[in-house]
């Protein structure tokens, strides 16, 4: 199915993680299908990402920026603009949880709002006149956490719960202009990460186990790919009467009912 993506300016933030992040999976989709990539994110990871998309013809920018700094978001999002004199799609997925919890400080709970919540709204604010223009749209990365909790990361859950906020607040602000917005709901998927954290705990195989055998689809974490291709589709004008949805690519992991999962 041709998504019709090719040429298509691409905004994406938090794109420059490791190989097999959920952000850099998507960006090597993006660039596949013949979208332009334009990269927003702090780590100068981003250089080496372009510069490879590049060298296989096809054209992409990284704007290296602190995504809790307006001033450099505000730079970022001219800096594309100026370049190609368009954006049709914004892809906020900037998400780190970071174990912000009650205990924290004022500060501490502010910079995690700053960097998971209010990054979003400041690129869309920005981008927001090249997107009433082509008549693009908005796809927000969400969690679970923002629905489930988790314990001892107010920050994160706080940011997540807002960010479904506004996904659908833009979806009614923006109808006007023919701008569909969507969030993308993650639960648990294999990431490098996730690999990191599993691999700080002392039981860390039993309760990576655990937690695969409460994902009732197939018993298995949703892969940065499967997530990827969800993104692309909803981005996409194959999906082009979707708005102000939620959409959960996690194996059925919120909604299910996991007290009927049997052993075999």
């Amino acid at each position: 199915m041709d998504l019709n993506l090719k040429g298509k300016v691409v905004v994406i933030s938090g794109a420059a993680g490791k190989e097999g992040s959920i952000g850099e999976t998507i960006l090597q989709r993006l660039a596949e299908e013949g979208a332009i990539p334009a990269v927003i994110d702090r780590n100068a990871r981003g250089f080496g990402y372009v510069e490879a998309i590049q060298k296989k013809g096809i054209d992409a920018i990284f704007c290296q920026t602190d995504v809790t700094n307006p001033d450099q978001i505000e730079s970022a999002v001219k800096t594309i603009a100026k370049k190609y004199g368009r954006i049709d799609v914004v892809i906020n997925n900037v998400g780190v949880n970071d174990g912000v919890g009650l205990d924290a400080s004022y500060e501490e709970f502010m910079d995690s709002l700053k960097l998971n919540m209010v990054s979003y709204f400041l690129i869309v604010k920005h981008a927001l006149p090249f997107l009433i223009k082509s008549k693009g749209n908005i796809l927000n990365i969400g969690s679970k956490v923002a629905l489930t909790g988790q314990g001892r990361t107010s920050g994160y859950a706080a940011s997540k719960g807002g960010v479904l906020g506004l996904t659908r607040e833009w979806a009614v602000d923006l109808i006007k202009h023919d701008i569909r917005s969507n969030a993308i709901i993650i639960a648990e998927s294999w990431t490098p990460s996730y690999d990191t954290w599993i691999r700080t705990l002392p039981n860390g195989e039993e309760k990576l186990q655990s937690i695969v055998k409460k994902i009732p689809l197939e018993n298995r974490m949703t892969s940065t790919n499967e997530i990827a291709d969800t993104c692309l589709f909803t981005i996409s004008d194959r999906s082009s009467h979707t708005t102000g949805q939620f959409i959960f690519v996690d194996g059925g992991y919120v909604h299910l009912d996991r007290s009927l999962l049997t052993e075999d």
